[in-house]
């Protein structure tokens, strides 16, 4: 269903920060790295807690939709729209950075390859569920059994094979530092804290999983946190073990793979992997998102446009939606990882804050067996990740966080006021009451016509058969050929004498809409009670390419008359095929 989220990029970042502190900060990698391995344990557990209570997926919105109310809902899925955006950028940006570590050369071309791989995802996934989780599969496991067999291999080494990948490049490590404080541990743990994002996705996914899908997702839930726990955990202990610095233009599991494997086909190997299921993390946000906008639309707080379906079971728009919105990211990080890893994270811990707060009313509420065993749970899961969220907000304000503090209720904002004009339109709707009797009103339908044709005499048929009375009209200007051309029109039409009379309308500035509507108007004003209808005939061509032929003209009556009036608009297709 979702690939699994890789530990990779996140270790990245936090050794980056630890290795502020000089050669002493490195030190605390494996205690940082445990106590994320730690909240990970709890969260999967009160995760799966999660999955059973709502099985229809949506993860913290539905929690907090039912159990702290409509504004707390909204805040959550606001977190959880952004991370799963963000989460699509780093993913990409991070698996070419992998590739670009093997091939330095590619490092100026790296936003091209992460919009290239980005358009590959996307045509995937709108494939469809199955066909997106199949392409997957492979690309997930060659990765963890690569990232196994470089752990285990690494714990009989007692130095490193190989440092050839770091060869050449700069370190980051700050010499000059000497000492490791609490900020600086802070900050440790919010970079890597992003490991945990793939955690909230599975439960937003729940419906897409095969029957029994709660069973399903909840041993997909545990996969995550022994595979994500073990790599984290082992890949620290390597890092430790081997005494490795972070390097400018090479990542840590570069180094990591050298260092264990050598340099060579297996070094390559890894890579290649690591690209690939990198990139393909971005799935968990394209199986997650749209069906959380898909509640969202379901529920009014989007357009409704977002909860339809494909032909091949997939969310289209919200997936495109996804695609657009981190293409943009992607451009405006330039490609760089570091760039939006200081916005990551921050939403989801968010999100799992109020969804454990959330079951924590469910348990209460519903006082069944354990009862208290599982609030137990869920409400230290909610201490965990609030104060997880302050920690990585706090420590990642200055680098870019204040832009998700700032985003979040801009989002809520756009939520609260697409669901004020949902109830707008359903109050003016009736939706909910039963409507009147329907009744029968007298008819007049305008059709719009330039010249002769079957297409004319097709719109009349069509026109007499939808009301009591038929007026074709047609503009006319003052320009000598447009006269000549009315003239003819006006004689033409009384040879043919096709029982409608035809209404010449004057137009001083050659608009063609603009007359139409306004008799429409008049027509309305005149005969009060009367249902008026506009028939627009125009020509559909044999191929698709043909249209660019057609001068679209019925397109600019349709316009002004849904502009400016409240008459009911038709439009004739006539097959020329």
């Amino acid at each position: 269903m979702t690939s699994t989220p890789s530990p990779v990029r996140r270790s990245e970042k936090q050794r980056l920060v630890l290795a502020a502190a000089g050669a002493q900060g490195l030190g605390f990698t494996l205690p940082v790295t445990l106590a994320i391995a730690g909240l990970l344990a709890v969260l999967v557990a009160s995760y799966r807690q999660v999955i059973a209570a709502f099985p229809d997926g949506g993860g913290s919105y539905a929690v907090a939709k039912a159990h702290l109310g409509a504004r707390t809902s909204l805040v959550a899925a606001a977190s959880l729209v952004l991370d799963y955006v963000l989460n699509v950028a780093v993913a990409v940006t991070a698996g070419v950075a992998a590739l670009t570590s093997a091939f330095p050369s590619l490092y100026g071309q790296r936003l091209w390859l992460c919009l290239v791989v980005l358009v590959l995802i996307t045509a995937v996934n709108l494939r469809g569920i199955v066909e997106s989780a199949r392409a997957f599969i492979v690309p997930t496991a060659v990765f963890v059994a690569s990232i196994f067999v470089l752990v285990v291999v690494g714990l009989f080494r007692t130095a490193p094979v190989s440092t050839a990948a770091a060869a050449g490049h700069a370190s980051v490590l700050a010499d000059n530092a000497t000492t490791v404080g609490a900020l600086l541990l802070l900050k440790a743990f919010a970079s890597g804290c992003s490991a945990l994002t793939g955690v909230e996705a599975l439960a937003n996914a729940v419906p897409s999983f095969r029957v029994p899908r709660v069973k399903r997702a909840q041993r997909a839930e545990v996969a995550l946190g022994v595979v994500l726990g073990v790599m984290l955990v082992g890949l620290s202990v390597l890092i430790s073990r081997f005494h490795l610095q972070p390097v400018e233009g090479v990542t840590v599991l570069a180094q990591l793979a050298d260092a264990s494997l050598g340099h060579n086909a297996a070094f390559y190997v890894i890579q290649f992997a690591t690209m690939i299921l990198l990139a393909l993390s971005a799935n968990t946000s394209f199986g997650g998102l749209p069906v959380l906008l898909k509640l969202l639309a379901r529920d009014n707080y989007l357009p409704h446009v977002f909860a339809l379906k494909a032909d091949r079971q997939v969310h289209r728009h919200g997936v495109l939606a996804l695609a657009l919105v981190s293409a943009g990211l992607l451009v405006f990080s330039g490609g760089d990882t570091n760039t939006l890893v200081p916005l990551f994270a921050i939403g989801v811990f968010v999100g799992f804050t109020i969804a454990q707060v959330g079951m924590v009313r469910h348990w209460r509420g519903e006082r069944g067996r354990a009862w208290r065993g599982k609030a137990a749970l869920n409400g230290l899961g909610a201490v965990l990740s609030g104060v997880s969220a302050l920690v990585v907000t706090a420590t990642k304000f200055e680098e870019g966080a204040w832009l998700i503090v700032i985003a979040l209720p801009v989002l809520v904002a756009s939520f609260t006021a697409v669901h004020r004009a949902y109830s707008r339109i359903g109050e003016r709707l009736g939706l909910g009451r039963i409507p009147e009797p329907p009744h029968s009103d007298r008819s007049v339908v305008i059709v719009p016509v330039s010249n002769l044709s079957r297409l004319t005499c097709e719109a009349l048929n069509a026109a007499a058969s939808l009301g009591d009375e038929v007026r074709a009209v047609t503009v006319c200007h003052p320009d000598a050929e447009d006269r000549i051309h009315a003239h003819t029109l006006a004689r033409d039409w009384a040879l043919w004498n096709p029982g409608v009379p035809l209404i010449q309308l004057m137009s001083e500035r050659r608009a063609l809409g603009r007359p139409i509507a306004a008799y429409v108007r008049e027509t309305a004003a005149a005969e009060l009670g009367t249902r008026v209808t506009i028939l627009i005939p125009e020509v559909e061509p044999d191929r698709v390419w043909q249209r660019l032929l057609q001068n679209q003209r019925g397109a600019v009556p349709a316009h002004a008359v849904r502009r400016d009036t409240d008459a009911v608009i038709c439009r004739l297709r006539f097959r020329t095929s």
